[in-house]
This record gives structure tokens, sequence and C-alpha cells, in this order.
């Protein structure tokens, strides 16, 4: 891209900083930081939030239902397919103690999906709408009991906590001080109870339960106190026979993973062991639980290989098992290495996400490939997959094949995308009703923008792209205040869709030298590709001026806001590329993801991320596109972002209109590719530092030391 820089040049670029605000100046020079981390900001903040209200709640059922939803951030059924065998076992029999008080009393219901996290009270729900609300009652409406019997059809594991428990405890005080929910729980002990168990919110974001015989919670693990849970005769009788029937068929589904996994031979298990490896190397952070056994490649406490533990490193949990006798595998190995097969044949590496925080146990791998075969089965034109016979390992590997297949077919006919619910990284594979009239009002309005802003006349993105492939020509030569029509495209695009979704944000990213990757691919030079840097991508960031109220009402402040979601989606592909390379010794040591091919709507994304917990991240729709170059498919090359710092969510009309949009910009980008692939030069100079803090705040050049406005709180 030009003359060679030389070394001394680059490494003093390096040390200056890039921030729009602060060019010109060396980086970390500054006195003081102009963001101060808020304490209360992204994961610990909702948590200590979510315990506050839970505590307040004089009900205990609707306090567990905070807890389990987190106010209303995730569906219930995540929280409750993350209980260990035990707590399972007690929420069980709870549930049926309680029964008949509950359907005698005014508040019972153990069918509804009522309290404090679906009802949207609560911070959880502010701003969340309905779509969040619903997403909540589906996941819970359609869960499965993994304490239901063996190979049975799915039932809804809410109503083991729907049920008046017949409590209204409430936590211990940090002085110690009699509460209404001690003096309660003292009024039960002097009638019918032999145990008292607790309930509590651990750091993790788990609901943590004291089971009887168990040891009281430690407050170490806890975000606050502790709610009383008493058991009567009859509750723990029914918590006995109930942790009996789940520990034998625990040592059943045990037996029968060590059976399967034997039968795969050695080599066949060292195989398996190797995708489970590069599942955790390859895809984005995931939380799975085995009893109290934790299995992840996030953050500090690693077992698994990912951005901590290197390749070969002996804690991962995963390597110590290659050469590993499998008399010597524990059971919660076991069933680790065949669930991860499972959910790995059925759609690839990115199904592992969708048992993020919870108990990655077969039974619940049975769940989540039951509800994909329903959604499947659904789409009309597609033959349905017909459901395992049980839930035996070698019936869940062909249904987890066939669901595979027919996963080709289905995209054919009807769009697939996922939801994430940022809170727990928790995401699930949806079936997308067809286009309606919110989506089409999008799509209509981002191509009046553009017919008004390019030389182009089509009344629908569809007939913009069947005119721009018919005269692409002008794609590379100038246009308006851009090098090249794709720029002014990109941008102009990205423009219309901020205002088009009422987005506060939208963005777009690329490769800026499409003449440097056409000469790479035909030399083969893999590891040239692998050694570019994130300034050989772009993305252009476009806020709209409403956006500076979410960053103290500061331009100054939105438009490094802007430059940093700029420099990470260009880390995002510079991520990518490589998984679209052959598999040569040097991509395959490259640091990179499995390229994302399908659509993606965000809950509460300003959670763990720090950047989305510093830039007010929280809802979003991501929409990546194929691009070809040169013969050769490029997924996620491009993508079209959308996001919200706050209000309502976007819903699944809009993934579908921007999953429309993008694919124009795709189709732009691959008719650009094509020219240069014919000799014509094109290079992608803008979006840069200094392009988005003139877009942004609308003057010149930031004065070297210039300041992104007052000192504000990271939130």
């Amino acid at each position: 891209m030009g003359r060679q820089e030389s070394r001394r040049a680059a490494n003093a670029r390096k040390r200056m900083s890039r921030r729009p605000s602060r060019l010109g100046t060396p980086a970390g020079s500054t006195a003081k930081p102009d963001r101060v981390a808020d304490p209360d900001a992204g994961f610990p903040g909702l948590l200590r939030q979510v315990w506050r209200r839970a505590e307040r709640t004089e009900d205990l059922r609707a306090a567990l239902d905070v807890l389990l939803t987190l106010d209303g951030h995730v569906p219930a059924d995540v929280q409750l397919r993350a209980l260990n065998s035990a707590q399972e076992a007690a929420l069980t029999a709870l549930r049926g103690a309680a029964t008949a008080r509950a359907d005698s009393g005014p508040s019972g219901n153990p069918g509804s999906v009522g309290g404090a996290g679906a009802s949207g009270s609560g911070a959880g729900a502010s701003g969340s709408g309905g779509a969040v609300r619903r997403a909540a009652e589906a996941g819970v409406a359609g869960a499965v009991a993994a304490s239901g019997p063996a190979d049975s059809e799915p039932s809804a594991p809410e109503s083991a906590v729907r049920a008046d428990l017949g409590q209204s405890g409430a936590a211990d005080s940090a002085g110690g001080a009699d509460t209404p929910g001690d003096r309660v729980a003292d009024a039960a002990v002097a009638a019918d109870v032999v145990f008292v168990g607790e309930v509590g919110l651990a750091a993790n974001g788990r609901v943590a339960l004291r089971v009887p015989g168990g040891r009281p919670l430690d407050p170490r693990d806890l975000v606050g106190g502790v709610r009383r849970v008493p058991y009567d005769r009859a509750a723990l009788d029914a918590y006995r026979r109930e942790l009996g029937r789940v520990r034998e068929r625990n040592a059943a589904r045990a037996a029968d993973c060590r059976a399967w996994l034997a039968g795969q031979g050695t080599e066949g298990r060292r195989a398996l062991l190797d995708q489970a490896l590069e599942a955790a190397v390859r895809t984005a952070p995931f939380v799975l639980y085995q009893e109290d056994t934790q299995y992840t490649n996030f953050r500090e406490r690693n077992t698994l290989t990912g951005k901590t533990l290197w390749p070969g490193h002996p804690d991962c949990a995963l390597g110590a098992l290659r050469d590993l006798p499998l008399d010597l595998w524990t059971d919660q190995d076991t069933q680790l290495v065949v669930c991860l097969t499972l959910l790995i044949r059925s759609a690839g590496f990115g199904r592992v996400e969708e048992a993020n925080g919870t108990q990655l146990t077969v039974d619940h791998v049975a769940y989540t490939l039951e509800r994909v075969r329903r959604a499947y089965a659904a789409v009309p034109g597609v033959a349905p997959v017909p459901a395992a016979a049980s839930h035996r390992v070698a019936d869940l590997d062909r249904l987890a094949v066939a669901l595979r297949e027919r996963r080709r077919e289905v995209s054919g006919h009807a769009q697939l995308y996922r939801e994430i619910h940022g809170a727990l990284m928790h995401k699930v594979e949806r079936v997308a009703a067809a286009p309606g009239p919110a989506a089409r009002a999008r799509e209509d309005a981002v191509a009046a923008h553009l017919r008004a802003r390019l030389p182009m006349s089509g009344r629908t993105l569809a007939d913009l792209g069947r005119e721009l492939a018919a005269a692409p020509g002008w794609l590379a030569a100038p246009h308006g205040a851009f090098g090249t029509g794709l720029e002014s495209l990109v941008h102009e695009t990205v423009a219309a869709s901020a205002d088009a979704f009422a987005a506060d944000f939208a963005m777009s990213r690329g490769m800026r030298s499409l003449p440097d990757l056409v000469r790479a691919l035909r030399g083969e030079n893999w590891a040239a590709i692998c050694d570019w840097d994130i300034t050989h991508f772009f993305c252009c960031v476009v806020p709209r001026p409403e956006a500076a109220a979410h960053f103290g009402g500061s331009r100054a402040a939105l438009a490094d806001a802007a430059w940093a979601m700029s420099s990470r989606m260009s880390y995002n592909s510079w991520h990518f590329v490589a998984g679209n390379l052959p598999r040569e010794p040097e991509v395959v040591a490259r640091d990179h993801f499995v390229p994302p091919v399908i659509p993606d709507v965000a809950y509460f994304s300003d959670q763990h991320h720090h950047g989305h917990v510093n830039n007010n991240v929280r809802f979003s729709v991501r929409s990546p596109q194929p691009v070809e170059v040169d013969g050769r498919r490029f997924d996620g090359f491009m993508d079209l972002r959308l996001l919200r710092c706050a209000g309502e969510p976007f819903g699944e009309q809009d993934v579908l209109a921007a999953h429309r949009v993008s694919g124009f910009v795709a189709r732009a980008t691959s008719l650009a590719a094509a020219l240069v692939a014919a000799g014509t030069g094109l290079e992608v100079t803008a979006f840069d530092s200094d392009w988005h803090w003139t877009a942004v705040t609308g003057t010149g050049p930031a004065a070297p030391g210039a300041l992104a406005g007052p000192d504000r709180r990271a939130s």
C-alpha cells in the first residue's frame, strides 16, 4: 500500500495517539484519563442491581423470577439449565411440596411467566420494551426440565420455580438486623420446618442454592446476602427421592457417553479432542459447567485453550485428555467431550455458544437439538427431520448430523439468525418469519437516501444492486468527497442506515487494498495476508448527532467513541480474514476466528466486553456477508452493524432489513473486487482517525492535545 515505511518512522507513528481528539500527541502522555471507570458499569453493577431488587421483593417466587432472569436481562431457562444436580432436585422438590398451597392461594399460577423479570418492571427491563420480555418468555415456555423422565418429551422447568414456595424470606442484612424475612423464617421453624436452605446470587451470575445437607453459601462467592428457604418434612422427602433419581440418570448418561467414546477408538477420540480444542480457539468466549466444574476459554479462569491458555498448555482440560486412557477420564470430562461433539456436528463451532452459561449435559444438548429440529420442521417446503429415538448418544449423534445437512436446505427457504443475551453470553439460533411492513419500510428509507446521493435510480435495494452490476465502473472513480465510488457508497449506506433504523451508530467494515489482496491470492502468499495488521482494514462509523447525549453531550467524545468502534471493527476484519484461507501452517498458527455467516441481534451487550461497556453498546444488530475476490469466497468479509445505547432493542424485522442492506454493500464490494481483478486500481483511503473527527464534529482535524470534552465515566 504505497512506499514501504521505515521501521523508525513506523515506530514513531505507533507512539502517537490515534484518538481523534488527541491526534498529534504522544500516546499515554495526558495528565489524567478522560474516562474514569464506573464501579457500577458492566456485569458486576448489573448483578448488584439484580440482588438489590431480589432482596426487596417480598414474595420468594417473584424474587426467584428476578434472579433467574437477571431482572429481565436473560431468559429464565438459561439459569435453570445452569443448576447442578442437587440444586435441580431441590427446586423440583420445593415445587412439589408447595404446589397445593400455591394453587389454593391468590397468587398461585405455576405456569405463569410473571414476576418482576418478565413484567418489565425494574431497571433490567428499563427501555427493553416487549422484545426482550418476549424472548425471555419464549425461552421459559420452551425449556426442558433436565429432571424429567429419561428420553421423555421436553417439559417446562419454570414450573419448578413459578409455584409459590410458601415463604416471603428476605436477605440477611449486612449488620445482622432482624428482617421481616428472618421473622417469617423463625415462625416457620417453629412449625414443621426441618431444614432452612438459602438462595443467593453468585458473582458469575448464576443462582446459588444451599440444598439440604449442604453447607451455608460462602458470602465471598455471592453478590449480596441470602434469602432463607424452608424445607418441611414433605419437601425433604421429595428432595431425597428426586436427588436419587437425578443421580441415577446422570450415572446412566455418563456410562453411555463412556461406551460411545470407547467405540470411537483411540484415534477417533483424539480427533474429537482436536476438534473440540479447535472450537475453543476459533470461537467467541464460552462458559460451560459439568456439575460444579467450570470449563471456559474466557478471561482469567481459563480451563480450556483460548486467549489465556495457548494451544498445548498443560492446564487445558481437553488437551490433558489426549494421551490419557479413557478409564481415567472423569465423568465430567467424558460428557464434556461428547456434548461438544454433538453440538459441533449439528451446526459447526458456533452451536457451542448456545450452551453458554448452562450445564453441558446430554439431556440439555438433546433439548437444544430438539428445539432446532422443531424450528426447521416449521419452515414451509422443508421436510422435517425425525426426532431422536432416545437421549442415547448414538441417537442424538444421528439427529445432529441430520440437522446439519437440513440446515443448508433451511437457509434457502428462510433466514437464520442468532439471538444473543449479552449478560450470560448465551446465544440461540432462530428462524425468522418473512419480512413484513417494518422491514420493508427500513429498506425503502435506505434506498431513497441512496437514490438521492448516488448516481443510481432504482426504487428498491434489489433494483439498485442490478443497476450497479450493469455499470460498476464508477465504484473505482472519485465520487463526491471520496476518492472512490465504493467509499461513497459505503458511507452513504451506513449514514442512511443510522437514520432508517433509528440507531445511535451504524457502521460497515472492509479491506483497504483489494489490489493487495488479489496479488496475494494469485501468488498464494498466505503468509503476507496473515501478516497484515489492522491498518490494512477499515470501518466507516456514522453516529447520529443525538447519540452525543450518551457521551456527556460532547461531539469530541462522540468522535472518540466512533473511532474506538472503527478500530475494533477493523480488528474483527483482521480476525476473520485468515479463516477463509487454506489451512497452511502460517494460517493455522495465526490467531483467527471462524468467520460469521448469519446475522444476529443482541440484547444488553454492555456487560462483559470492555469496549461495549465503555461505549454504551447495549442493543445491536450485526449482518455479516461474504464477498468474492478473484474467484475465492471470503465469508464475513464485511458487515453492517447497528447499535443503540439505550431505549428499545432491535427486533427480528430489523435483522431482516439490515441483512438486505448489508447484502447490497457486499454486492458492491464484490463488483469492486472484480474490477480490481481485471486490472483497475482501487484503494480505500477514507475512514481513518482524521476522517472520523471531521465527519463527527464538523470541524477540521483536531488540534494536538484537544480534549474529548469534560471528564466522564465509562458506563
